[in-house]
């Protein structure tokens, strides 16, 4: 491996390999195509990225054409695997660039411009790009599909092979993928060579339907108005650090955020109905350690990975056994310890029943816990007579999301999960149209006359004739079809105004 590449690896500490990197670098290396199979958080990002690192500066990009090319199936992923790529090509100088949906086209168009060595991007946005001739494939020598099966359940799979025919078929191909559903092996059949499988762990752990035993997990029977108090109470534990508190609903998340900031701490929300620089911004303040609690929907949560989550909090029951296994993966990774906490209300029983059935968890009949329960206070370790509140010398720890600035990329209003899905799919669309608004002007008409209505609130104009006719037939079309009686004598007989 490249001299510059390892001397910024061991800079950031990273000297001895995983097991997927030390049995997928030297095929990948060689130029070879591969199917790998991992879990999330074992380091499958340098694996890939690596040989694509050093292949990029024999071969560096040019302007619209970059040389390798990363397929992810959300924002927050992209944003991750550049981050780590940037990491290990800092010395190297290797230009990472980033495009997907939900933020403006500009900064994205002006840096494939520029020119770029790799683009990380959703299937969505790419081929927005490509399409826009903004992006040209025509001199990508590598791609990676990242976390195949997830972009197959997001119904990716049609965009990622429209993406594959664009590129050169002499090129090397990698594809990452916890599961191999069929549709994922037909697709490595269509585009991969003659590619090397490579595994790591066994098939249960794969594909998530066992977790590490360094996680230690606990279910506790809660009552609904006494969770906020249990919540805040474990936040204080004595080995407590980063946290990740996942909730069913956005509203549930923006409501948990707030009553955990008006305790003292520093927490902040993330889901669907934020926009994507402040949903960027939490993630932010986050990974940097301005906040240490996270609120999150399991689609905001999904492609995170934060090395140093050492608790875990299922505020609400998961809807099943693979969203669980997902939501407490996000800690206890790299081979590091965690701990996960479920909250099961009283009709969340039958819903945690199943889920504990599925993955054998030994914890069908969760104990009856209260915030002031001795067992619960043991079994997370927090320290005896702490109460729901920050201590107030506790509370300067962390500077809090107000710390950490907005960055202005031409998307920071709110919009619906739904829309933040669409955009991931389609790149955005909502972005084409400038200032992000609908234009809603229209015409309508008053007793005859037209009137005139926007968004933008401007005075109505009554005195605009209609377009279609004059005002006579205006008139006559504004006579009622219906006929009314009165006493079994037509109304508009007694009444002259309205013949």
């Amino acid at each position: 491996m490249n001299t510059d590449l390892a001397d910024a690896l061991e800079a950031e500490g990273i000297v001895e390999p995983f097991p997927i990197q030390e049995q997928a670098l030297p095929i990948a290396l060689a130029g070879s195509d591969i199917i790998g199979q991992a879990r999330t958080g074992t380091g499958k990002t340098l694996a890939f990225g690596l040989p694509l690192l050093q292949s990029v500066q024999e071969d560096p990009g040019t302007s619209k054409r970059p040389h390798a090319l990363i397929v992810v199936p959300t924002r927050e992923l992209a944003i991750q695997v550049a981050a780590d790529l940037t990491t290990a090509g800092k010395r190297s100088g290797a230009r990472i660039l980033t495009v997907y949906g939900g933020r403006s086209y500009e900064p994205q168009i002006n840096g494939l411009k520029e020119g770029t060595d790799v683009v990380v991007g959703t299937p969505g946005r790419l081929l927005d790009l490509e399409n826009q001739k903004h992006l040209r494939l025509d001199a990508v020598s590598a791609v990676v599909l990242d976390e195949a099966d997830k972009m197959l359940d997001l119904g990716f799979l049609p965009d990622i092979e429209r993406i594959l025919t664009k590129i050169p078929e002499k090129r090397q191909t990698m594809l990452f993928s916890a599961t191999m559903p069929s549709e994922i092996v037909t697709l490595s059949r269509n585009y991969l060579t003659r590619p090397t499988h490579v595994r790591v762990g066994d098939d249960d752990e794969i594909d998530g339907s066992s977790m590490p035993g360094g996680i230690t997990q606990h279910a506790f029977r809660t009552h609904q108005m006494d969770k906020p108090e249990m919540l805040a109470r474990l936040l204080q534990a004595e080995d407590h650090g980063q946290s990740m508190v996942f909730c069913q609903t956005k509203r549930a998340c923006d409501r948990v955020a707030g009553d955990l900031k008006t305790r003292g701490f520093a927490a902040a929300a993330v889901h669907g109905d934020l926009g994507q620089s402040q949903r960027e911004r939490a993630l932010r303040a986050f990974r940097n350690g301005k906040i240490n609690i996270l609120v999150a929907t399991d689609v905001a949560a999904r492609g995170l990975d934060v090395d140093d989550v050492t608790h875990v909090v299922n505020y609400e029951t998961p809807e099943d056994e693979k969203t669980y296994t997902h939501r407490i993966g996000r800690t206890g990774r790299a081979g590091r310890s965690g701990t996960a906490v479920t909250f099961v209300d009283w009709q969340e029983m039958p819903r945690w029943k199943l889920i504990n059935a599925a993955l054998d968890l030994d914890k069908a009949e969760p104990e009856e816990t209260y915030s002031t329960s001795k067992h619960f206070f043991e079994a997370l370790r927090i320290p005896a007579g702490t109460k729901g509140r920050l201590a107030a010398d506790k509370r300067g720890e962390h500077a809090g999301l107000e710390a950490e600035e907005v960055e202005d990329i031409g998307d920071t209003g709110q919009r619906s999960e739904r829309k933040e899905r669409g955009n991931e799919r389609g790149g955005g669309g909502g972005n084409r149209r400038r200032g992000g608004g609908r234009n809603r002007s229209r015409k309508r008409t008053r007793g005859g006359e037209s009137a005139e209505a926007s968004t933008g609130g401007k005075t109505e104009n009554r005195s605009e004739p209609s377009e279609k006719g004059s005002s006579d037939d205006q008139g006559a079309r504004r006579v009622r079809r219906r006929r009314r009686t009165r006493g079994g004598v037509s109304a508009a007989r007694r009444d002259p105004e309205n013949t």
